[in-house]
This record gives C-alpha cells, structure tokens and sequence, in this order.
C-alpha cells in the first residue's frame, strides 16, 4: 500500500509541476511574445478581406494599430495633407514591422518636417492583397480627400487577381478572432503547420492567389481613381529577391512596365535605388532597413507631389 501512496503522490507531484510549467509559459507567451494578441481580420464581398478596424495590438515586440477604416495609421486628420499609400504585405508590413518603423509612418513625418504642415500617409494594405483589391477598396470606403496616391507592389502582381476564396478563419495567418491559450496558439499555428506542413508552391507560402484573368484591373483602376480626382498617381515597383540577383524585373514585372509606360503612369524602379536582398526578411518583405530605404526614395518624389496642396 505504501508503494501505490508512493506513486501516487508521485504522479500528484508531477502533474502539478505540469500545470505550474504551462502557466509560466502561458504568461511568457502572452507578455513577452503577445501571443493571443493577433491582428484579427473580416471578410469583406468588395476587396476579399482586411483587418479588422480599431486594433490596437503588440506582438513579437512591435506594435501594431488599425484606425476605424482598417488602415494601418493613425485616424485621418481633415486638416491634414492626406496621402494614400496601397499595396500588399510590402507596404503593411505584417506583424514583424512596428508601426514607427513604417514607411508610411517615416514618410509622414518627414514631409510634415519638410512642408512645415502636417502630412499623413494612410496605409492602405494587406497581406497578398493585389491592386484590384485596393481600387475595390478606395471605391467602397469614405476615404478623406487625398493629395496624391501610390501603389508598392511586386511583379507577382501583375496576375494576382482577387479570387475571393474564404480565408479569415480558415488560413491560420487570417484569424478572425484570437486564441484562449497562448501556449496552443503557439502549437497550431506555428509548430503543427512546420512538423504536417505539406509541399508548397513559393506563392503558396506567401500568401499569393494568382487567377487566371489576366492582367490585373486593379492597376487601371487606380489610376482612374486618380485621374477623376485629378491627383498624381505615382508605382512603386518592388524588387523581389530573385529580382535582385538578376538585376532586372522578371516577365510579369516586365508587364507592368509596359503597361505604366502605355498609360503614362510615373514609375519608381526599387531596383534602381539600391535594392538589397539583405534587406528582404524572405523573398519579398523587406524588413526595417528596407521600409526605410522604401521611404527615403519616395519622399522626394511625393514632396514634388504635394508641395502644391500645403500653400
């Protein structure tokens, strides 16, 4: 009888150190990595899906924010000299970038310096989004008056057309709502998918749905949308890491210059400004060096931009 006490005291033993070992972990995770403070998103029958808005988030260490229209900025000042800055990934910056180390955020506050009147860039974006979900979302959302717009975007974006497949809540980097546990938010989203992760396509690990109709709309779109407002509608073409080792856009981006030069649309070629593969976190996303070399090229362009709209 002594040896089953034994024992069973034993197991008791262990299983409190268990319990004891997972609340550590589990306060750990969420203080020092944020885990169950994921950015949340929502389905949207216009441009696919976004974040959810007013997020005010910290994860992995950085800090990340949504306003009420889902941009990644501060709230839109009617005051203020607005401009639109649209893209994917590249130009959100996902939740590896905090919101100071910005492009955007960069952008905003060196024009303010520079036109001595306040200057805001909203951050119009998200993951995988293509230029057609962005047209579809500045013609579906009371955006305030803008001075200028531009677009980032890569050369997988040239087909990368919406294909409104169900993401949000459904792909482990789209959730809609967050985790109870930290620690099992760390196994099903990011350990299980390493260990049962099946063989994927490069656009398939981006995130990238590429369709079947062509040259995306989205770029036409946009420049519409500029046009009719009578603002400057400036591409930002980003340089992939292949891109990069070649010296020179591959086809589809090819494709997109062709047609920027048809519509007489003002490009800016990252590949011509010093684009570094050391600055991209995996093939595409730059990281906080690369947002500000981002920021650094198109500052002077968007100063001759908007100059105009701060006298």
């Amino acid at each position: 009888m002594s040896g089953i006490g034994s024992l069973k005291s034993r197991r008791w033993r262990w299983a409190v150190a268990a319990l004891i070992v997972l609340l550590i972990a589990e306060v750990i995770l969420r203080l020092g990595f944020g885990f169950c403070d994921a950015v949340l998103m929502r389905a949207d029958p216009h441009y696919e899906y976004i974040a959810q808005p007013s997020q005010d988030r910290h994860r992995f260490g950085r800090h990340i924010s949504y306003n009420s229209l889902s941009m990644r900025s501060e709230e839109p000042d009617s005051a203020a000299i607005i401009v639109l800055g649209c893209g994917d990934s590249v130009i959100n910056g996902g939740s590896l970038t905090d919101d100071d180390s910005l492009a955007t955020t960069m952008l905003s506050r060196r024009l303010t310096g520079a036109l001595g009147r306040k200057v805001q860039v909203l951050n119009i974006g998200a993951g995988s989004w293509g230029p057609d979900n962005c047209a579809a979302y500045l013609t579906n959302t009371p955006v305030p008056r803008c001075a200028a717009l531009f677009l980032v975007v890569s050369s997988h974006d040239a087909h990368d057309n919406m294909s409104f497949k169900q993401v949000v809540g459904v792909r482990k980097h789209f959730p809609a709502q967050q985790y109870k546990s930290a620690v099992y938010e760390l196994i099903d989203r990011y350990l299980l998918p390493k260990v049962m992760k099946p063989k994927t396509t490069t656009n398939e690990e981006l995130g990238i749905d590429k369709g079947e109709e062509g040259f995306n709309t989205g770029f036409l779109g946009l420049k519409r949308y500029a046009d009719e407002r009578g603002i400057p509608f400036i591409l930002y073409l980003h340089a992939e890491r292949s891109e990069i080792k070649a010296g020179r856009y591959n086809a589809q981006g090819q494709e997109i210059l062709a047609f920027a030069a048809e519509q007489g649309i003002r490009v800016i070629h990252d590949l011509d400004h010093g684009a570094r593969a050391e600055e991209l976190r995996d093939n595409i996303h730059p990281d906080e060096a690369g947002q500000r070399r981002m920021a650094e090229i198109l500052q002077p362009v968007l100063f001759e931009s908007i100059r105009g709209a701060s006298r």
